[in-house]
């Protein structure tokens, strides 16, 4: 008897694309803010942390919607920070400014309203893209 490839579920595939996503973001941030992979400064409190010690940090709370796979809105940040004082939000709020020009932080909130159902291929597709980016990443750092 043959069996037949079992299919990933769309829950199994968004877990896999996080974890791709959450690598990415943090050697993103490590590279952009120190220039050094190993290393990087939380978004909001400006502390330098291991990359293994950062988490990929919402700027919306909550992961759903189309703020799951953010890059804008999802940064590197420090454990106290992202989960002791839940975003440090008002300082999270600075930094999208700073970042990304004056209303960004007004254009996440409204993309976020945006409710977002994920389909097998569109995230079979994100994973294989976040896999080419941290690729990239690995050479530049």
């Amino acid at each position: 008897m043959i069996k037949k490839p079992k299919h990933k579920s769309v829950r199994k595939l968004k877990k896999e694309c996080w974890d791709l996503f959450s690598k990415y973001i943090r050697m993103r941030d490590c590279l952009r803010t120190t220039g050094c992979a190993s290393f990087g400064l939380c978004i909001t409190c400006g502390k330098r942390y291991h990359f293994k010690l950062l988490q990929a940090g919402h700027f919306i709370p909550g992961r759903h919607n189309n703020n799951l796979f953010s890059e804008e809105g999802t940064h590197a940040q420090c454990y106290n920070c992202n989960i002791n004082l839940r975003g440090n939000t008002l300082e999270y709020r600075r930094q999208i400014i700073r970042l990304y020009g004056e209303g960004y932080d007004e254009e996440l909130e409204r993309q976020n309203e945006e409710n977002r159902h994920f389909t097998v291929p569109e995230l079979e597709k994100k994973k294989e893209d976040l896999k080419q980016k941290i690729k990239e990443l690995e050479q530049e750092g």
